[in-house]
């Protein structure tokens, strides 16, 4: 991506968010934005992403790479795709208007300019039962998805953010016992929109013996067909250090999580820790951009890391 469509970017998302504030307060004319307000807001925004793109390109691991995920497990991340891990990777993320917490370790981009990115978190609430998968109905599940989202939305309407909308299943959640790994997807879009853009969030998990990896890709609902089998690829090359694994667990002295697996779907983990966050995807002009966890916003940037000059 080069800089001047980030600044591009910036700007219509400033104008997104605008617009989004300005409407909620309608009615007091006096709270709205000036155009030099405006223009200073988007100048310290260009600022901020500039500068953590500098960030994330100084610290960026190439594949093939063998990546520690904490004191946890390896991504033997292969060639084709790029690392960047905490802080940088924080950094990146907050410029790009979402939120991290202490569960977050990086983000994988791909090398090539494919419109995706992934976010990789640990964690560490214990050990996970799985038996409830053998019983799960899916129907329900996303019952239990939306109606966490539609409660979700009403921070986001405190926030003058656009509230959210689950529509249905992007894929339906598969485990696989052998191997403790979780998948599934769902369709979200901005609510009470018309049109047919979606977004979607396709979730994988790894289970360990004291709580669980994630690695969520983000991407436009139109190409997760195309880009399922990066994410099959990554998962497939995150492995648990020895002690740690799924089977290492100890009844008798490991803590086991105050949930089950059903959770990591549509549960009380989805709600407390915010991983029912799915992506609105908006076709812009130059852009395009993902609204995620929280009404946040996020956006390919994969070309940054092939860029040989700051000033292209």
């Amino acid at each position: 991506m080069r800089i001047h469509t980030a600044r591009l970017t910036a700007g219509l998302l400033l104008a997104c968010a605008l617009a989004a504030t300005n409407t909620g307060n309608a009615a007091s004319p006096a709270t709205s934005t000036s155009p030099a307000t405006a223009a200073s807001t988007a100048n310290s925004l260009e600022a901020e992403q500039e500068a953590a793109f500098k960030a994330a390109k100084a610290v960026q691991k190439a594949g093939p790479a063998d990546i520690t995920l904490r004191d946890q497990a390896h991504l033997q991340l292969p060639a084709g795709y790029i690392w960047v891990p905490t802080p940088a990777a924080a950094q990146l993320m907050h410029s790009m208007g979402n939120r991290t917490d202490d569960t977050f370790i990086g983000a994988i981009f791909p090398a090539d300019d494919a419109d995706w990115m992934a976010v990789v978190k640990f964690v560490k609430d214990g050990y996970i039962k799985d038996d409830d998968a053998k019983d799960w109905n899916a129907d329900d599940l996303l019952k239990s998805l939306k109606e966490g989202t539609e409660a979700a939305n009403e921070e986001r309407a405190k926030r003058g953010i656009p509230g959210i909308e689950v529509t249905g299943w992007a894929q339906k959640p598969q485990y696989e016992a052998q191997t403790h790994r979780l998948v599934w997807s769902a369709l979200s879009k901005k609510k009470g929109d018309t049109g047919d853009r979606q977004g979607v969030n396709y979730n994988t998990y790894a289970l360990g013996r004291e709580g669980y990896l994630s690695l969520n890709l983000i991407t436009n609902a139109k190409d997760l067909d195309t880009y399922k089998p990066d994410a099959a690829k990554l998962l497939g090359a995150l492995q648990y250090d020895d002690g740690k694994k799924y089977a290492d667990f100890n009844s008798s002295t490991d803590k086991v999580a105050a949930y089950g697996l059903a959770a990591l779907v549509a549960g009380v983990a989805v709600k407390k820790l915010g991983l029912f966050a799915l992506a609105l995807a908006f076709l812009a002009k130059f852009a395009k951009i993902a609204v995620v966890a929280g009404g946040a916003a996020i956006w390919g940037v994969a070309k940054i890391f092939k860029k040989k000059n700051p000033e292209a």
